[in-house]
C-alpha cells in the first residue's frame, strides 16, 4: 500500500527504534530525564528561543500556547483556514474559554497588517479585548503553502504594536523554512511561540514541540500537566525526536517527489492539480464527476491511500516512506481511476 495520507503516518526507521530502546530515562514530571532535556534544549536553540517544552502532540502544544497567552473570554484573531481554528475540536473555547474572531489570510493564508488592525479589539468596560494572534506555516489547508518570513514579520509587529502575543502553529515549520532556503528560527525570529512537530515529515512516531521564552515554558509546563500531558519516562519517546531532527536536511526530497507527483497529475485530463511549494498536493476531482470520497475510494481499491480534503478536492502528501518508484506507481494508479470513471 503507497500512504500518501498524511506525513504522519511514517514509521520509525532502526535508528530511532535503536534510540528508544537505549535512551537514558528518569521522571520528566520532575524534569529529570535527561533525554527529554536534551530534545527541549536543542528545538529552543533550533527555533531561536530561551526554552521549549516536549508534548505528547501538536493540538496539545496549540491549545497549550492559547492557554498561557490568553486570559478567558478574551478574543484571539485566527485566520479561517487555520488548524487551530478548524481541526482541534473547539479547543480553544473548550480548553481556554476564549472567543475566535476570524480574519481573512486572501489566498496565501496570512493575514494583512490592515486585516490585524481591523480585526483588533480593545480591552474595555464592555469588551474583554484582543489577547492573542495565531498564525501557520507551512499552512496545511491552503495545500501546504510556505509563508515567507516577511509576511510574517509584517504581522508579527502590527501585533506587537497592538500589544497582542503572537503563536506561530508550524506543525511543518521546517518545510517552509526548506521552501524558503532559511534557518527555522528567521521564520519564528518576531512571534512569541512556535509548536512544531516531530512526528510530521521529520518522522518520529510521536511528539511535538513547543518553544518560547522561559516564563512562558514555564507555565506552559503546567499547563501541560493540566491538559493530562505529564510524562514520566519520556525519554523513550524523546530519543527518536533527536533522530527525527536530523531529517530537516532531507525535507527538500519530499518537496521534489509532490512537484513530480503534481506535474504528471496535472498531465491526466478532468483533475484540477495546485501546484505545490512543499509536501502537499490538492486535487480537484469535480471535473471528473466524481467526490473526493469515491475518488479515495476507488484509489484505495488499487493500493495508494490519499485524504479527502473537501466535497471534490483530495490531498496527497509526500513523506520519507515515499520515493520516487511509489510516486510513479501512484500515478499509474490514478491515470487506472480517471479512465474508469
Amino acid at each position: 500500500m503507497i500512504d500518501l495520507r498524511s506525513d504522519t503516518v511514517t514509521t520509525p526507521d532502526d535508528s530511532m527504534r535503536a534510540a528508544a530502546a537505549d535512551a537514558e530515562v528518569g521522571d520528566d514530571v520532575y524534569e529529570e530525564d535527561p533525554t527529554v532535556a536534551e530534545l527541549e534544549s536543542r528545538a529552543a536553540d533550533i527555533t531561536g528561543f530561551e526554552a521549549a517544552l516536549f508534548v505528547p502532540s501538536g493540538t496539545m502544544g496549540n491549545q497549550i500556547a492559547v492557554r498561557v497567552h490568553t486570559e478567558r473570554g478574551q478574543e484571539v484573531l485566527i485566520e479561517g483556514q487555520s488548524h487551530v481554528y478548524k481541526w482541534e475540536l473547539g479547543g480553544l473555547a473548550q480548553h481556554s474559554q476564549v472567543q475566535t474572531r476570524t480574519i481573512d489570510g486572501g489566498e496565501r493564508g496570512i493575514p494583512s497588517p490592515d486585516a490585524i488592525r481591523a480585526g483588533y479589539v480593545e480591552k474595555d468596560l464592555h469588551r474583554p479585548g484582543t489577547g492573542l494572534l495565531t498564525l501557520e506555516n507551512s499552512h496545511n489547508s491552503r495545500g501546504g503553502i510556505a509563508i515567507a518570513p516577511e509576511a510574517i514579520d509584517a504581522a508579527a509587529e502590527t501585533a506587537e504594536e497592538l500589544g497582542v502575543p503572537v503563536h506561530l502553529d508550524g506543525a511543518r515549520l521546517f518545510n517552509a523554512a526548506t521552501h524558503h532556503d532559511v534557518p527555522a528560527e528567521r521564520i519564528t525570529r518576531n512571534v512569541d511561540s512556535v509548536m512544531f512537530c516531530l512526528s510530521k515529515g521529520l518522522g518520529a512516531p510521536i511528539g511535538s514541540m513547543l518553544a518560547g521564552s522561559e516564563s512562558f515554558i514555564a507555565e506552559a509546563r503546567r499547563v501541560r500537566k493540566l491538559f493530562g500531558g505529564g510524562m514520566r519516562q519520556a525519554g523513550i519517546i524523546a530519543a527518536p525526536g533527536l533522530e527525527a531532527l536530523a531529517n530537516r536536511e532531507r525535507l527538500h526530497e519530499d518537496h521534489e517527489n509532490a512537484r513530480l507527483l503534481a506535474e504528471e497529475l496535472a498531465g491526466i485530463e478532468g483533475l484540477d492539480v495546485q501546484m505545490p511549494e512543499t509536501n502537499i498536493v490538492l486535487v480537484g476531482t469535480g471535473a471528473l464527476g466524481l467526490s473526493a470520497a469515491a475518488f479515495c475510494s476507488a484509489l484505495e481499491e488499487r493500493g495508494v491511500r490519499a485524504s479527502e480534503f473537501g466535497e471534490t478536492t483530495v490531498r496527497f502528501c509526500t513523506h520519507l516512506d515515499i520515493d520516487r518508484e511509489a510516486i510513479e506507481t501512484a500515478v499509474g494508479v490514478v491515470e487506472d481511476v480517471t479512465t474508469a470513471t
